[in-house]
């Protein structure tokens, strides 16, 4: 008996290769590094400026990129949630939950380092968005 192929497995794989998950585990390593820097910033009397506000908007670009790429992912999961097997969506939904959190404790990290209020309401729009997403696959609007 052969199987019928539904295209779930091409759109998987397509899934999977777009998920950069060693670039979201480097973020990790970025934002250490971009502290370091910062916290140099405060000791450093002889800095000058420039390098100053260099080092402060790389602190702040790390952990904006951060919450876009946990954004886009969690997109990209929520497109493929239909065609998922459904013996593994939940597994699906919990990266999204997953993404969600580390796109909030990115923005938390955001807010430390004073960012612009245009980004700030862009950054809070992409909460939004992903909490809606989460409340909806909790079911919590539902009764």
């Amino acid at each position: 008996a052969g199987r019928v192929a539904s295209g779930a497995a091409a759109k998987a794989e397509s899934l999977i290769a777009g998920l950069d998950i060693a670039a979201l585990l480097a973020a990790a390593d970025a934002d250490a590094a971009a502290y370091a820097d910062l916290q140099r910033t405060w000791k450093d009397t002889e800095m000058s400026a420039e390098e100053k506000a260099t080092i402060e908007a790389t602190a702040l670009a790390v952990p904006v990129t951060l919450v876009e790429d946990c954004h886009r992912h969690v997109l990209a999961i929520q497109q493929f949630l239909p065609d998922c097997n459904p013996n593994i969506t939940s597994d699906a939904k919990v990266g999204i939950h997953q993404l969600a959190g580390a796109a909030r404790a990115a923005f938390q990290t955001v807010l430390v380092n004073s960012p612009p209020p245009e980004l700030r309401a862009r950054l809070k729009g992409i909460l939004r968005e992903v909490g809606a997403i989460e409340a909806a696959l909790l079911e919590l609007d539902e009764e």
